[in-house]
């Protein structure tokens, strides 16, 4: 994947913010799906580390691509979980190198810092962060001035260490609004109403597919699931026929199967004998 190329780069996605655009984002975890929003005209997609590859990223289009690198236990490297900031370093490499435009990072901020000093595109995470869940709990963050003041200078930080932007996930609409407002940082908002500047869903939402809770800010624009239930269950009853198929011998039948001639089928026995 060349650097050289047609989509946005982070200076098109800053551009759109000062123009105040709106920019719509979607979670995705298959090519159908990065397809699919890549023919929508999806602005962002977000895409974990672990299906990111070279068909990916050609399914993906023009979307501008965040490549989601694994946080401590969640995932994997080469094998490994990423701890230091060469980890995360070495992991930023490889998926730019796919075509990842930006990087999803929920680690320290000097580990941010040696991503950005290597001019990596970080984007970070404010407000209810799943990693730290065990810190806030599954609640709206930012209810409270003092929550909110919090929010505010882990932005202002972020900013300082050169983030290019950051997930905003689940706090009060005005308090996004202001930092959406008074920091540089791309705030890709993810229930956090109307003033961030990207509307940011997991495609399982959109398409009422999805078996995790459903967040308030989720909506179904296509109810999928009745669907995929069928095309599932016609899917094993497929495998079904095809298993008694191979129990009773009724395949491979003669159209399945290769022929040899007489002639030549005798003329190996015979050299295999000697």
């Amino acid at each position: 994947m060349g650097m050289y190329h047609n989509r946005p780069h982070v200076e098109d996605i800053r551009a759109m913010k000062k123009r105040g655009e709106k920019i719509s984002m979607l979670y995705v975890s298959t090519h159908d799906e990065a397809a699919a929003a890549a023919a929508a005209g999806i602005h962002m997609l977000s895409i974990e580390g672990k299906v990111f590859d070279a068909e990916m990223r050609e399914a993906a289009g023009d979307c501008f691509v965040q490549v989601g690198l694994p946080y401590g236990g969640w995932g994997r490297f080469e094998g490994r979980p990423l701890a230091t900031a060469e980890d995360y370093l070495r992991a930023a490499f490889h998926f730019s190198g796919l075509g990842g435009d930006c990087f999803y990072c929920a680690a320290s901020y000097d580990i941010q810092k040696v991503l950005c000093d290597n001019h990596v595109a970080v984007v970070g995470h404010i407000g209810l962060i799943p990693s730290y869940i065990t810190w806030t709990g599954w609640r709206a963050v930012g209810k409270t001035a003092d929550e909110a003041m919090k929010l505010w200078s882990h932005a202002r930080r972020m900013e300082e260490i050169g983030v290019f932007g950051a997930e905003l996930e689940v706090v009060p609409d005005r308090v996004a609004k202001y930092l959406t407002e008074n920091t540089s940082l791309i705030m890709l908002g993810m229930g956090a109403g109307r003033y961030a500047d990207a509307q940011y869903l997991f495609t399982e939402d959109v398409c009422g597919y999805g078996v995790n809770h459903k967040p308030r800010h989720g909506k179904v624009y296509r109810d999928l699931g009745p669907e995929l239930t069928r095309i599932q269950q016609l899917r094993i009853a497929a495998f079904k026929d095809f298993r008694a198929d191979v129990d009773n011998g009724g395949y491979p039948a003669a159209e399945h199967t290769v022929p040899i001639k007489d002639d030549e089928f005798d003329a190996f026995l015979k050299a295999a004998g000697e």
